[in-house]
């Protein structure tokens, strides 16, 4: 297969060397499954290049193939379900219904706004009563920044959704989480500090609660990596990530215990890989016999920094202490 060739393995490869960390894959805890590219938004920082006029989505055919495979795989407890908007795909509450029977827990990836696109009317009411974790995108408290980052009209019907979830329960006895994308080419702020100021305003302006914050680093891939080229601040992002190396935040990436599918039923190390089509060697759920893979290596790329960069970021928020 061929590799992107501004993301050499080498560079990310020799950090880990300057630091002696040998990182490998430990037993497999989560099951990551991208249902699809469509998307009811068209974000600037989406790594997967979703949007509305995205035709990908993942077959129900797949999705029986990953059930078979969770069959024989005991120790993955979490899947983590996202996209595009996975609530799009036409067979996302048959894949949930099928989780919930095998006492899975499941993580809802949710942009919000796709709770009032026609006929998603009661998705909301689905997710509360699959007592789904939902994990909502909410990239700032204040609206000119989310409209900025994701398209006018976004923080309103944000604000709606929020508050539509909040009746159902969520941010109370439902966990409702949020995330936190930086507006530009710089990296998170403090997470614990960021979540106190999201709690404080978003109750203040409209009496919204949540669970917590997830900080979560652009990675300069697909519609990032436009911005930032088309902006001359590419090379200056990738430095930025490279000098702010954390290797405390390095231990803890998501790829050692966590398992990427796409919508093919492709088999990767992480959603970033996935978007780019890098390292998976051809594997897809055929050539599995389950997702236990301790011991594997693990295909790392210079958008690797991202994950590693000051605080850290995963898909589960922010790693470490500040570098």
């Amino acid at each position: 297969m061929n590799q992107p060739t501004t993301f050499a393995n080498d560079l990310f490869a020799a950090k880990l060397d300057e630091h002696s960390l040998d990182i490998k894959r430990t037993a497999t805890q989560t099951l990551q499954v991208n249902l699809g590219r469509l998307c009811n938004q068209t974000c600037n920082h989406c790594h997967q290049g979703a949007g509305p006029a995205r035709k990908e989505v993942m077959e129900k055919v797949t999705m029986l193939e990953i059930l078979t495979l969770l069959d024989k795989t005991p120790r993955i407890t979490t899947v983590d379900l996202t996209g595009g908007a996975p609530e799009m795909n036409p067979h996302f509450r048959f894949f949930v219904g099928a989780l919930k029977e095998r006492n899975l827990s499941i993580i809802n990836r949710c942009n919000l706004t796709v709770l009032f696109e026609k006929g998603q009317e009661t998705t909301a009411q689905f997710f509360a009563d699959m007592g789904l974790r939902i994990v909502a995108s909410m990239p700032c408290y204040s609206q000119k920044n989310v409209d900025q980052q994701r398209g006018d009209g976004v923080y309103a019907s944000s604000i709606k959704g929020l508050k539509l979830l909040n009746s159902l329960g969520y941010g109370d006895k439902l966990t409702l989480d949020l995330v936190y994308n930086p507006g530009g080419a710089f990296l998170p702020g403090d997470q614990a500090g960021l979540e106190a100021d999201y709690k404080k305003r978003l109750f203040e302006d409209h009496t919204v609660t949540f669970s917590s914050l997830l900080t979560i680093t652009n990675m300069p891939i697909r519609r990032f990596s436009g911005f930032l080229k088309s902006d001359h601040h590419f090379d200056e992002y990738l430095d930025l990530l490279n000098t702010n190396f954390n290797p405390t935040a390095a231990l803890g990436i998501m790829c050692r215990d966590m398992v990427s599918v796409d919508y093919r039923g492709r088999v990767y190390d992480c959603d970033f890989n996935q978007a780019m089509d890098f390292g998976n060697k051809e594997k897809d759920l055929k050539d599995l016999t389950n997702f236990e893979m301790a011991g594997d290596a693990i295909a790392f790329g210079e958008h690797c920094f991202g994950c590693t960069a000051g605080s850290g970021s995963s898909c589960g928020g922010a790693l470490a202490g500040e570098k």
